[in-house]
């Protein structure tokens, strides 16, 4: 039976093929062109390719929806009610360097709530997708699939988390929090970009964490750790990928990691000497506060 976001979801692979055939055109091409952008972060012409052709395809299949954008922003109507979120190379690093950890990330939030999240990395030869109510799976397409599932570790002494790099939580001041993490997990790996959050999905790494992300970043991402069993939320707890951070855990190490990660309000980077202990017990204690 079909469901509400069938249509939708149908679309967000026909988006990913197109994206698909424009990246792996580019992808170690010798005249590939990087420019940097204001943010000193890269970006290629194959970026924009993908994101201008995502662009024309929604403005003919879905008029009333507005479209968020790495590169171009927002465009469509303020007052929509649903809006599709699309990084079109998410690792774009990786892409320049030859490196084939990157995709494209494409969602639907609909109410501010994703709704459809889909997540192509074709040098890899992987897909994962998304919809509520539907599950998360992987596979080429959608009539070759295999459902994803997190795993059940409940220690952080049993638990492999992921990240991308140690310099986004150095600063933020944050880095001997995150390091006071890493030393209770069993084993730590810097997977990086979705790659952490769609082995989070499929049970291979067990927690996963950013100080800072764009909704671009995370939307995709979340309904796919959501819809195969995970937990998806800003450092502080509050669910969904509008927090600009992330946790992503299976659920029962979340609380675990918030203890060490998590921002309680009213505390900011000067915050008490105890406000982080690595505790679960603290960490409520500051909630009930």
């Amino acid at each position: 039976m079909a469901s509400e976001f069938t249509d939708d979801l149908r679309l967000a692979h026909v988006l990913a093929d197109d994206a698909d055939s424009l990246t792996m055109e580019r992808f170690k091409a010798l005249d590939l062109h990087v420019m940097t952008k204001p943010d000193l972060t890269p970006v290629t012409d194959a970026d924009q390719a993908v994101e201008d052709s995502i662009r024309r395809t929604l403005s003919r299949a879905r008029t009333r929806d507005s479209v968020y954008g790495e590169e171009e922003g927002v465009t469509g109507s303020s007052t929509a009610s649903r809006q599709w979120v699309v990084d079109p190379i998410d690792g774009t690093k990786n892409f320049v360097r030859g490196v084939p950890v990157w995709a494209t990330l494409i969602a639907l939030v609909v109410d501010e709530e994703v709704k459809v999240g889909l997540v192509s990395a074709p040098a890899l030869n992987r897909r994962w997708w998304a919809s509520v109510g539907d599950g998360a799976w992987s596979g080429k397409s959608l009539l070759r699939a295999t459902r994803c599932g997190v795993s059940d570790v409940s220690r952080l002494e049993d638990a492999s988390l992921s990240y991308s790099s140690m310099g986004g939580w150095d600063e933020r001041d944050r880095l001997e929090d995150f390091l006071s993490l890493t030393r209770r997990c069993w084993r730590t790996r810097a997977y990086g970009d979705f790659w952490s959050y769609v082995l989070l999905a499929e049970g291979a790494v067990d927690l996963a964490a950013e100080p800072e992300l764009q909704l671009y970043d995370m939307a995709a991402l979340d309904v796919i750790v959501r819809e195969a069993g995970g937990m998806f939320t800003s450092l502080d707890g509050t669910p969904g990928p509008f927090g600009g951070n992330a946790l992503a855990s299976n659920g029962r190490l979340h609380d675990q990691a918030l203890a060490f990660l998590g921002s309680v309000p009213g505390r900011g980077p000067d915050r008490d000497e105890d406000a982080t202990t690595g505790s679960v017990h603290h960490l409520d204690t500051f909630r009930r506060g």
